[in-house]
């Protein structure tokens, strides 16, 4: 089976490195048109120098802080009045760690603007034109945690869990529009962020980083983490056409990590 999205545009969060930037890789090696959204103007333009044309498509980057509510809620709505989305990833950075008691109401609010506001919002933004072309791909980068918390991810696993409940209310409603609107449930990849978490873990427990990777690649049935381009054939699979009956779907890729159904 061979993945085409020529003529289609992705609009990606995040993707200046892990998985976000090999979703971008891969939707561009797909034929897609790849908007690149990020707050690092200079990886945004290293990774669009990267990004194959050979279906001719044009690929435009979105530079946004999504840490700052208004200021994202500004550049993407005059964005998105000009480029309609046919391929929505919602994906951004996650919150600090902590455990439930280690962070405050504040904490919260700030995840919850990050993790589920600015998804709604692009979401909202997009909408309509899928709606109007009889085709739409949203698919919201979500973590395996909302069905297993860890407890050292108190504001990932609340916000995240809001966010995987509100794609699937959402599929319901716009499936008759040849929408579809999925999560996927991310475990163990090797990135950045991964190495951010343990080493945050590895100063709280006076242990050396490199342990804590080992030991929790050892609890990967698959005996490794996840590597980044993994996630993006995911990715343009749900974004094809071929995943047009794949609605609703919260869809883990951790390596058989998670032990519920």
């Amino acid at each position: 089976m061979e993945i085409k999205l020529e003529g289609k545009r992705a609009l990606v969060g995040g993707c200046t490195s892990g998985i976000g930037r090999a979703v971008a890789l891969q939707l561009a090696e797909s034929g897609a048109s790849v908007v690149l959204m990020a707050r690092d103007h200079v990886k945004l333009e290293s990774l669009r120098d990267l990004l194959v044309q050979d279906s001719n498509q044009q690929h435009e980057i979105l530079q946004v802080d999504f840490n700052d509510l208004d200021d994202f809620k500004s550049k993407v709505g005059l964005f998105l009045e000009e480029y309609p989305i046919d391929i929505l990833v919602n994906n951004t950075q996650g919150p600090p760690s902590g455990g439930v008691l280690e962070v405050d109401v504040a904490d919260y609010q700030q995840a919850f603007n990050l993790l589920f506001q600015t998804v709604v919002y692009t979401t909202s933004l997009v909408i309509k034109g899928m709606q109007e072309r009889g085709f739409g791909r949203i698919i919201n980068i979500a973590s395996r945690t909302v069905r297993e918390p860890l407890p050292h991810l108190a504001l990932s696993n609340s916000i995240r869990s809001a966010m995987v409940s509100w794609a699937k209310t959402m599929s319901r409603e716009v499936a008759s529009s040849g929408i579809t609107v999925n999560s996927i449930l991310t475990g163990y990849f090797d990135t950045e962020r991964l190495n951010q978490l343990f080493e945050g873990q590895a100063r709280k427990l006076n242990v050396e980083r490199q342990s804590l990777k080992e030991n929790a690649a050892k609890q990967v049935p698959a005996g490794r983490f996840g590597r980044p381009e993994e996630f993006g054939y995911l990715v343009a699979f749900l974004a094809s056409e071929q995943a047009a009956y794949i609605n609703g779907a919260s869809i883990p890729i951790d390596g058989g990590m998670l032990q519920s159904i």
